[in-house]
C-alpha cells in the first residue's frame, strides 16, 4: 500500500474561521489600566512633592519659633509670667498654622483643609530650657562648632548644642558620610559677628544710629523692611540688644552670633549639586541638637525651587 505525500499539510484544508481574533474583556481592562496607573502615579508623586515642601516649611516655622523662644528666655528669663515677650512668643508658637495639607486636599474637591502646625508643649519647653543653657531634663548643654566641606567646594560651619558631645559627633558623622561631606577646617573662611534685629518704628534714623553706637554697636543698618540691624563684636551682642531696647520703644526680633563669609562665596550653578546640598541641610535641620548652619554658598544658575530648599535651611 503506497502513501501519497501531499505538498501541504492537511490542516490547511480545514475551513478557516471567518471571525476576527478578539481580546476578552478582562485582557482589555488590563491593557487599558496602564494609563490609569501612570496617571495615578503622577498624581501621588505631585502630592508627595507638595507635602514634602509643606513639611519643610512647617519645620522651618518651628525652628524660627524655637530660636525666638530660646532668645527671649536667655534675655529676660524663663518664666513667662515675668517675661511678657516670652509669653507672647509661646502663644504665637501654640497657635501657628501651616498651609493646606496636599494629601488631604487631594481627597476633597471643594474644601481646602488647613492643619494646625502649632508647636507641641514639649518642644516649647525644650526651647525655653535651651535659652538657659540646659536640656529639658535640666542637664547642662555643651556647645560644639563643626567645620565641613561638601561639593562643589562649599564650606559650612555648624553650631551644635547637646547633652553629649560624643553622641552628637557620632550621629552627625553618619550624616556627613551619607551626604558626601567631610570634616575639615573651614572657619578661616568666615568672620564671627554679632547681629541683632530690632523692629523699626519710623522716626529719625540718625538718632537711632547714635543711640545704637552708645549701646555698644559697631555698625547700624536699616533693612528693606525698615527694621534696624545692629552689628557688634560677638561678646557684646546680647548686651547691646538689651541696652538699646531700654532706650528705644521697640522690640528685639532676633539676636545671634553668626558666621559670615569672609571671602568670595561659591555659586551653585549645577542643579544636582544644589539639590544634594539642600538634602544635606534638611538632614542637619532634622537633627535636634543642631542650632545653626552657615555656608559660603550663593545662588547661581539654578531654579528658584531648588535654591529655596538651600536658602530656607541656612542661617545668616
Amino acid at each position: 500500500m503506497s502513501t501519497t505525500r501531499l505538498p501541504f499539510p492537511l490542516w490547511s484544508l480545514a475551513p478557516r474561521s471567518t471571525t476576527s481574533n478578539s481580546i476578552c474583556a478582562q485582557c482589555r481592562r488590563s491593557f487599558a489600566s496602564s494609563s490609569v496607573l501612570r496617571s495615578g502615579h503622577n498624581r501621588w508623586s505631585k502630592i508627595k512633592h507638595e507635602k514634602g515642601a509643606a513639611d519643610r516649611k512647617k519645620n522651618m516655622q518651628r525652628s524660627t519659633f524655637s530660636k525666638n523662644l530660646a532668645l527671649f528666655s536667655k534675655l529676660y528669663g524663663p518664666d513667662p509670667n515675668l517675661n511678657s515677650q516670652l509669653a507672647s512668643m509661646i502663644a504665637a508658637a501654640k497657635k501657628a498654622k501651616s498651609l493646606q495639607d496636599p494629601e488631604r486636599s487631594a481627597r476633597t474637591v471643594l474644601t481646602r483643609i488647613t492643619v494646625t502646625a502649632g508647636m507641641p508643649k514639649a518642644n516649647i519647653d525644650v526651647a525655653i530650657a535651651r535659652g538657659q543653657g540646659k536640656s529639658a531634663s535640666g542637664a547642662g548643654l555643651e556647645s560644639i562648632t563643626l567645620e565641613v566641606m561638601m561639593p562643589p567646594s562649599v564650606a559650612l560651619v555648624i553650631d551644635v548644642e547637646t547633652e553629649s558631645k560624643q553622641r552628637a559627633l557620632q550621629d552627625l558623622r553618619k550624616i556627613f558620610k551619607k551626604h558626601n561631606s567631610t570634616l575639615t577646617s573651614t572657619a578661616f573662611l568666615f568672620t564671627r559677628l554679632g547681629r541683632t534685629l530690632l523692629r523699626g518704628k519710623g522716626g529719625d534714623f540718625d538718632e537711632v544710629l547714635m543711640q545704637a553706637l552708645e549701646a555698644g554697636a559697631e555698625d547700624v543698618e536699616q533693612d528693606e523692611n525698615g527694621d534696624i540691624v545692629l552689628w557688634t563684636q560677638p561678646n557684646m551682642t546680647h548686651q547691646a540688644a538689651q541696652n538699646l531696647s531700654k532706650v528705644l520703644p521697640t522690640e528685639i526680633l532676633s539676636s545671634e552670633i553668626i558666621w559670615s563669609p569672609a571671602t568670595d562665596t561659591i555659586k551653585l550653578d549645577n542643579a544636582e549639586e544644589a539639590t544634594a546640598m539642600g538634602n544635606f541641610l534638611v538632614a542637619l535641620r532634622d537633627y535636634a541638637d543642631v542650632s545653626s548652619i552657615y555656608a559660603n554658598a550663593e545662588r547661581g544658575a539654578v531654579s528658584e525651587e531648588v535654591w529655596s530648599v538651600v536658602e530656607e535651611n541656612l542661617d545668616g
